[in-house]
């Protein structure tokens, strides 16, 4: 039986049987039974990690006392959740990262900055903001029909669903849209970065 683990790009959490490509860490979310809390973060450094690394056995899931393991279909849906990349275990993304987003001081500064972009104090909800959609750059998520998830990649738009993206749509030229993907990560994909998008 899945475990409520998979996050969505609004940040949602679903029990969903598809296997995601990227693992996320935002501490321990779970009790001893392995059960999600009420809380929806523990810490705010939320990493986007390899589902394995050097070699390191598997490991159980949701473990009493060690982080809750979350899992994304892609990249571009962990950055819309509010993560950004690991600096161990994607060491080399983590710093095409930091240059993309320009950040020059300790990733710590940066994930206060993220964290205020993507987080609702003390109701655990994921703060959005408005843009111009000519002005979002690749890989952002927005809220489409119904505040659905809806990806902008290559001139078209990519509706969102648990098994994976649905057949494409044209990308409108004009319009507010409500951006899912929090400033300072759509500020990295307006520098240059890159994420893995699994089409």
């Amino acid at each position: 039986m899945p475990r409520r683990n998979r996050v969505q790009p609004d940040g949602s959490f679903l029990a969903h049987p598809a296997r995601g490509a990227f693992m996320g860490n935002r501490g321990i979310l779970h009790d001893a039974q392995g059960r999600l809390t009420y809380r929806r973060w523990a810490t705010r450094g939320w990493v986007i990690c390899l589902l394995s690394f050097a070699g390191r056995p598997a490991r159980p899931i949701m473990a009493p006392g060690r982080y809750t393991e979350l899992f994304f279909h892609d990249e571009a849906v962990a950055l819309a959740a509010g993560h950004r990349p690991c600096a161990q275990c994607r060491f080399e993304a983590h710093q095409s990262f930091r240059r993309a987003a320009g950040i020059e001081g300790s990733i710590g500064a940066f994930d206060k900055e993220l964290h205020a972009a993507r987080a609702i104090p003390r109701v655990f909800g994921q703060r959005r903001h408005s843009s111009t959609i000519a002005d979002l750059p690749d890989g952002t998520f927005i809220a489409g029909d119904e505040g659905k998830p809806v990806l902008i990649h290559q001139d078209a738009l990519y509706p969102f669903t648990p098994e994976g993206y649905a057949a494409p749509r044209p990308l409108p030229r004009t319009g507010e849209v409500t951006v899912l993907t929090p400033e300072p990560s759509v500020n990295a994909l307006r520098g240059g970065y890159a994420p893995v998008i699994r089409l």
